[in-house]
């Protein structure tokens, strides 16, 4: 099911793209000084569809950079909780195994501790 959407979507996007590429052929001048649009000091003349296939790449790649450095901070508590997690089960294992140990050697089960409610006996 979901090849199928994503074929639903992937053809008419690419028929859309080629067809961008298509009709925006003819270079356009592209100047990176605002001072002097009549000579300017740096200029070159690209295809518009180049122009604005980069314009989404770099949008894309930005937003990509913006959001991986925002989930910063839940990477690396995910990171913190996973190490806990390890610490506690290398901590239950060990006390599972002291128990086992422990009522094989006959000294029985570990003694009931009196809690909040209970007498000791």
């Amino acid at each position: 099911m979901t090849r199928l959407l994503s074929w639903l979507v992937a053809v008419p996007l690419g028929v859309v793209v080629v067809a961008l590429a298509v009709a925006n052929r003819r270079p356009v001048t592209l100047s990176l000084d605002p001072f002097r649009p009549d000579s300017p000091a740096f200029s070159v003349a690209v295809p518009l569809f180049a122009l604005i296939f980069a314009a989404l790449l770099l949008g894309v790649i930005l937003g990509g950079v913006t959001v991986w450095w925002r989930q910063g901070v839940h990477r690396r508590t995910a990171r913190a909780r996973g190490r806990e997690i390890d610490r506690l089960q290398a901590n239950a294992e060990r006390l599972t195994a002291d128990l086992a140990a422990r009522t094989e050697a006959g000294g029985g089960a570990l003694p009931v501790l009196p809690g909040p409610g209970r007498r000791a006996a």
